[in-house]
């Protein structure tokens, strides 16, 4: 009787207990995967270091350049790696080098051989002919490609990347526009470099080969310039771009070890957007610097345009908007160092920053930093949250001085005319 009692009472306390343990499994493994969807591969866990590696590279070229070393240094890190070499295109792999901040890991093709483009066409995105950018960029190898001459791509559809791949213009003038342009979605490993990118146009609805094995259906794309999608390892650097349908660069969808620098900016509404929506907390694990570019004419706003990750803004160069340079929401940490910010004329947007906020006074914790950035013609920045920590605000120290550089680092922004033989 006792031990037929004891094995009821074990029958009963059994499923009792597995019920118990799945729960505290369930509940710790709900507390890990939170975590986990707010952490990305290819984030750092101290954003600060890599803002304060930037500024220490900043201080290596301005101070080489200040002892006259060599006469090419402009106090450009990026730029002085590379273009005191006159013979730049014997190594022009050396390009991968040279990335600073959050992009600096980018490769691109470094390991792959050159892939030289001859033919400017794109009639079949499904099977598109040897000798096209678009049959270059789907291949699986790494790839560092080039163009044989100047040339005008105008693009049936998006040109969709794969991974390990560097678009290399310099030396010849070649523009991508005029239709679809340039999307990387889901990939790592990608430079994008001396392209004049204009005039793109909304595509799809359409079959559009991504690798040597796959096409898909693609719906309509929105005509941005540069359309990053859950990539990482993503460098753009001197590109000039302007006019397109909707955004110049995006990046979204958890994508982050980015950089976009030593770009030119022009005659576009809006400009950067960087953060797919407020809702999409995903976006937590972007990390994006904004280096040396040069926001012209002809621009109105999202210079970027932010939500929740962490973008350094350093030493770029903000001659025109309308509405305002830096936009946010959901609370971004965005450390503004060394800019130049020239306001525009209207007494009404001299503002640099712009919070978009469903109540009033919600965004006074978002950490928002202006370091030794120059305010010109009454312009000024909002900082709000909490002061920057000791190591940024050391390696920061020479951003007053820096920003009184700025029209000497951002100069050569855009695509360079590179002639062969020649120092750019």
């Amino acid at each position: 009787m006792a031990a037929a009692l004891r094995s009821s009472c074990l029958c009963f306390l059994l499923p009792l207990l597995i019920v118990m343990l799945l729960f505290i499994n369930s509940t710790a493994d709900n507390r890990l995967s939170g975590d986990d969807e707010l952490k990305h591969e290819h984030d750092v866990d101290d954003p600060e270091a890599i803002a304060s590696m930037v500024a220490m590279s900043i201080r290596n070229s301005t101070e080489r350049r200040k002892l006259g070393y060599f006469s090419c240094i402009t106090g450009n890190p990026i730029d002085d790696c590379w273009r005191c070499d006159r013979h730049w295109q014997l190594n022009r792999r050396r390009l991968a080098d040279c990335s600073i901040g959050f992009g600096r890991n980018a490769i691109g093709g470094r390991h792959g051989r050159y892939y030289i483009v001859t033919d400017s066409g794109d009639d079949d995105p499904v099977n598109p002919r040897p000798g096209t950018l678009r049959h270059a960029v789907i291949q699986d190898d790494p790839l560092w490609i080039v163009f044989k001459r100047d040339m005008v791509i105008t693009l049936k559809q998006e040109l969709i990347m794969n991974s390990f791949k560097t678009i290399d213009a310099r030396g010849v003038n070649v523009h991508i526009a005029y239709g679809a342009c340039i999307t990387i979605q889901f990939v790592t490993n990608i430079i994008i470099h001396g392209l004049h990118i204009h005039d793109c146009k909304p595509t799809g609805n359409a079959m559009v080969r991504s690798s040597p094995s796959h096409y898909g259906w693609r719906t309509m794309a929105d005509g941005d310039g540069i359309s990053i999608f859950g990539s990482s390892h993503i460098w753009v650097d001197h590109n000039s771009l302007s006019n397109c349908a909707d955004g110049l660069i995006d990046a979204i969808m958890g994508s982050t070890a980015i950089t976009i620098s030593n770009n030119y900016f022009t005659h576009h509404n809006e400009v950067i957007l960087l953060g797919h929506s407020d809702s999409y907390v995903r976006d937590k694990v972007m990390q994006v610097t904004i280096a040396f570019n040069h926001f012209g004419e002809g621009l109105i706003q999202r210079m970027p345009r932010c939500r929740h990750g962490y973008f350094h803004v350093v030493n770029n160069d903000y001659t025109h908007w309308e509405m305002y340079a830096i936009g946010g929401s959901a609370a971004p940490t965005i450390n503004s160092q060394g800019n130049r910010y020239l306001a525009p004329v209207n007494p009404f947007a001299k503002e640099v920053t712009k919070r978009v906020e469903p109540w009033e006074g919600g965004w006074k914790h978002w950490n928002w930093r202006s370091e030794g950035d120059l305010m010109l013609n009454g312009a000024y920045f909002t900082a709000s949250g909490r002061a920057a920590p000791g190591s940024y605000a050391r390696a920061s120290s020479l951003a007053a001085k820096s920003s009184s550089m700025v029209g000497t680092i951002t100069s050569n922004a855009g695509a360079l005319s590179c002639h062969l033989g020649y120092q750019c």
